[in-house]
């Protein structure tokens, strides 16, 4: 493990980041002194996993619904805000809840934070002699479906003040009725750890102005809580559960520092609870109470949670400096900087991720700018100059399409879902096969559902699938989503991605470019199932004309990811100001990480209308609150990291050697063993789809990537250049030791190789040297694909996604460079999206949206939590 430095180091705690969003650039500012603590996951046999039973920890587990529970935690120690794995057995085929039931056969969960104690403060010891959690601490109750996912219970009038089936235990929470018009209730309180507790019930008194599902402390788009987890018909199953630390929960405090006598400073624990509820309540025969009542809490499993401390472990009054670029890093950059930052030279390190080409150009003058984090050679022709800049590999890492999708069996008739099919009901779906002709499609308008349900659509996308699972080509690879009644989904009719330019969009297009499949569909030919590319995405300029008169061509790869149609359509008829296109129906993630935590979270972002009827309020846009498992669905694009982070599924993507691969460590290494040096800048490497090396190896992540640190040694003064070595040689050095601790490598990356560490270290040694390195022109580059006509294999396909454990490996497209930065081509999709690095606006530039603002604001209209990215 490594240690943090200098032991006057201070805990600086903040939650401030900034978003800067401007034409040309898109930047998101990663203030070193906001979530230095690296994000975890559980993966190998030296991890914190713990697992729990019924009958361990609850003393009438034979009156328990499930007496035989087992549930198992994948990490319990050094946590951060990320996901972690539940998987269970023990449990009865589960039924999903309705409008009035909860259903029956499942488990619910939820984080707490106080342990359980008298009126004296002393601990109430389990059964074990462990402490216990709380209930009156744990946030729960704003998915509001029934009773079941809310803190209280309202009891019909039979008579009594005090209905005779309340427990005693709750007895402190009743509020004692006098008639039917003012019937008993129990509620549970929360007391929050800031100190303040929110009660509906007070002294057996209603409070009406108190708002329990929705408080000051968490609500419906805040909440953690997972109140629907089911078994499968072989009483088995598995969640992924959102860890929340005090940047996200404040009223559950997790993570935050507390200071030992010696001076150690550790995280606030917190717990994880696990209520299982059977097929019916006490006195009832439905499902429909709340899991916080004590006939129900009384069975919990819970498992004790260690937590991060919250905040940046550096000196006070620590010199700050940017680094600049890509986001692939972030998260290893602020694991390694508590450590950096206390070292000789060592700095703060704050993080802005913005357009890596304008990074790469301002970290090549002689000024002092900042260190620039790239994935491909500067195009310093572009910019009328040379390129001066010494490139240090930094980190091997990825891009990757995660998804959170729940199976539902088709109750068509014609199309019977088999039994084993109807056995994983609302289980989630755990493998997924993704081809270059797939992706292409996911990120071209190519499916019905990315666009408006009203909107009045051009001929060929009328005729084309509603989303991916409907669409032959997908099925044929991923026989398992057969059977499915998904076809009316929109969030599986596209992914998230960012809004912005990156080095990482021209990695995914040049992946897509170099299969033939995929490039002649996007020519405007059919795959052989009769879908064709949407014209408005087409690289023919003839296909193009049918939707856009000038008939202008696109060209790819290019750096960002465009939504191309410009249709609209009208959420509500009776509301003109309901009217959306592709970017306000489907917006756009602020970053990598916030795709993936939306997909963790099950939240499909996909927009609707109120009238406001039902509310008496204002007609406007909204979202609907985050899915629970169950009836999850949605994709995202994200880099591994996050992947890693938030425990989210990931896609086995087509390798050149034909084979379905995951980002894992060992195919991201292998991805890096296989890379080829740029033949215009031999410093940077990329994984070349069509190299020789690359289609010889067989257990390759195609979109593994490279990151660089990369600057001009002869620029900045004595101060910037102490920073950036004593980052780069950490990083080369102890910086690739994969754990979850401060300073060490966090999973969603592989150890860089040892070539590239002597690189780096050399690297190093010429920005201290204050060396300039030999220019290069950085003229006629070589596009990282060959336009042949020969498909990439499909036979020998292996199995598909697993959870990513660990990391990836480098990989990055040498193609065509980035042009001048200008106003010219297409208006922005939606504000601060113009982006002037593009090789060709195509048809893009005809494709208006309703007004160049009009995606963004409906996105921002909609209920919308700000969330700073790797936030601990």
């Amino acid at each position: 493990m490594a240690a943090v430095g200098s032991a006057g180091a201070r805990w600086v705690r903040t939650a401030a980041a900034s978003l800067a969003v401007g034409l040309g650039t898109f930047g998101v500012l990663l203030a070193g002194t906001v979530a230095a603590a690296p994000k975890a996951v559980a993966a190998d046999a030296d991890s914190s996993s713990v697992t729990v039973t019924a009958a361990q920890q609850d003393p009438d587990a034979a009156d328990a619904p499930f007496p035989n529970l087992s549930v198992t935690v994948s990490q319990t120690k050094d946590l951060v805000n990320q996901g972690v794995r539940l998987t269970y057995s023990g449990g009865k085929r589960s039924i999903y809840k309705n409008d009035n039931v909860e259903g029956a056969n499942f488990l619910q969960v939820m984080q707490c934070w106080g342990d359980l104690k008298d009126a004296s403060g002393n601990a109430i010891l389990d059964a074990q002699g462990q402490p216990q959690p709380d209930r009156t601490t744990c946030q729960y109750g704003s998915l509001d479906i029934g009773q079941g996912q809310t803190r209280s219970r309202v009891f019909a009038w039979d008579g009594n003040a005090v209905p005779t089936d309340v427990a005693a235990a709750d007895l402190p929470y009743v509020h004692a009725g006098t008639g039917p018009f003012d019937p008993p209730e129990v509620s549970v309180p929360f007391r929050s750890a800031t100190g303040k507790t929110v009660a509906r019930i007070v002294d057996g008194k209603i409070d009406p102005s108190v708002e329990l599902v929705s408080n000051e402390f968490f609500g419906p788009y805040t909440t953690n809580e997972v109140p629907w987890a089911g078994f499968g018909a072989d009483g088995t199953g598995t969640v992924t559960f959102e860890m929340q630390t005090a940047m996200q929960a404040p009223g559950l405090g997790c993570g935050n520092p507390q200071t030992a006598s010696g001076g150690t400073v550790t995280g606030q624990p917190c717990w994880l609870v696990v209520v299982p509820r059977g097929d019916h309540d006490a006195n009832s025969i439905i499902t429909s109470q709340s899991g916080l009542l004590w006939p129900y809490w009384q069975h919990k499993v819970a498992v004790r949670l260690g937590f991060q401390p919250v905040g940046a472990r550096c000196a006070l009054g620590a010199a700050e400096r940017q680094v600049s670029g890509s986001e692939l890093v972030a998260a290893a950059i602020h694991s390694w900087q508590p450590v950096v930052c206390n070292q000789a030279g060592g700095s703060i390190y704050n993080v802005v991720i913005t357009g890596e080409s304008d990074a790469a150009a301002r970290a090549n003058g002689t000024g002092v700018a900042p260190l620039a984090l790239i994935s491909r050679p500067f195009d310093a022709a572009a910019y009328g100059t040379e390129d001066h800049l010494t490139y240090a590999p930094i980190a091997v890492t990825g891009l990757t399409v995660a998804f959170a999708v729940d199976h539902f069996a088709s109750a068509d008739p014609t199309d019977p879902a088999p039994d084993h099919v109807k056995a994983l009901e609302q289980l989630p779906f755990t493998q997924m096969n993704l081809t270059p002709r797939l992706l292409a499609k996911l990120l071209t308008n190519s499916y019905r559902g990315s666009i408006p349900n009203t909107a009045v659509v051009n001929d060929v996308l009328a005729h084309n699938p509603w989303n991916i699972t409907q669409d032959e080509d997908f099925l044929e690879i991923n026989p398992a989503w057969r059977h499915q009644a998904l076809q009316n989904v929109a969030a599986m009719a596209d992914v998230f991605v960012p809004l912005g330019s990156s080095d990482s969009a021209w990695a995914v297009w040049a992946y897509i470019m170099a299969d033939a499949d995929a490039r002649h569909f996007l020519a405007g030919d059919a795959d052989p199932w009769g879908t064709k590319v949407n014209p408005w995405a087409t690289t023919d300029a003839d296909t193009n004309a049918t939707v856009n008169p000038p008939g202008v061509a696109n060209e790819y790869p290019i750096n960002r990811f465009p939504k191309p149609d410009p249709s609209t359509g009208y959420l509500n008829a009776a509301y003109p100001a309901s009217l959306v296109d592709a970017i306000a129906w489907r917006p756009y993630s602020t970053s990598f990480d916030q795709s993936a935590y939306w997909v963790l979270r099950g939240d499909n972002r996909v927009t609707g209308w109120s009238t406001g009827q039902a509310s008496g309020g204002v007609p406007g846009f909204t979202t609907e609150a985050r899915r629970s498992p169950g009836v999850q669905q949605v994709m995202g694009l994200t880099d591994t990291a996050s992947a890693a982070t938030y425990q989210v599924y990931t896609a086995a993507l087509r390798n050149p050697a034909g084979s379905f691969v995951t980002p894992t460590t060992a195919s991201m290494t292998a991805a890096a063993e296989a890379m080829s040096a740029n033949s215009t800048q031999p410093q940077v490497v990329a994984f070349d789809t069509t190299s020789d090396k690359a289609k010889a190896s067989t257990d390759a992540y195609p979109l593994t990537l490279p990151v660089y640190a990369a600057t001009n040694p002869a620029g900045g003064d004595a101060g910037s250049r102490a920073a950036a070595v004593a980052l780069i040689r950490y990083a080369a050095g102890s910086g690739q030791t994969p754990g979850t601790s401060l300073g060490e490598l966090p999973p969603g990356y592989a150890p860089v190789p040892d070539a590239w560490r002597a690189q780096a270290r050399a690297a190093a040694d010429a920005i201290a040297a204050n060396q300039a390195p030999a220019p290069t022109t950085g003229t006629d580059p070589v596009p990282p694909f060959q336009p042949g006509d020969t498909s990439v294999p499909s036979s020998g396909l292996p199995g598909s996604s697993v959870p990513p454990n660990a990391a990836p490996t480098a990989g990055a497209g040498a193609g065509a460079p980035t042009p001048t930065p200008s106003a010219s081509g297409p208006p922005a999709p939606a504000v601060g999206a113009a982006i002037a690095s593009d090789s060709s606006a195509g048809a893009l530039g005809a494709a208006l949206p309703v007004s160049a603002a009009g995606g963004l604001l409906a996105a921002l209209a909609v209920p919308f939590v700000a969330r700073p990215r790797r936030l601990p």
